[in-house]
């Protein structure tokens, strides 16, 4: 697997989280842009699901597919959702 692929379910490559330790950016600055390179992916994954471009996804849509991803996980074990935490 090369630096710039993703392992299933990881939201961050290793180039991206890479470039960011390299950033001159504060240690909070980098917890930041990890954070939303992270939810840029995720976001991505919800506009897929919801059939819908990422820039009309509505907050009730995303509360929705966390709730549905919450449901997988209660009901078919941690390793069938999305969300791993």
């Amino acid at each position: 697997m090369s630096e710039n692929q993703q392992t299933p379910n990881q939201f961050l490559t290793y180039e991206e989280a890479a470039d960011v330790d390299a950033s001159l950016l504060s240690s909070h600055e980098k917890f930041l842009a990890r954070l939303t390179i992270s939810s840029q992916r995720l976001l991505q994954i919800i506009a897929e699901d919801a059939g819908v471009p990422i820039e009309e996804l509505t907050h009730q849509q995303i509360v929705s597919w966390f709730e549905k991803d919450n449901k997988i996980r209660r009901e078919q074990g941690p390793e069938a959702a999305v969300l791993k935490w």
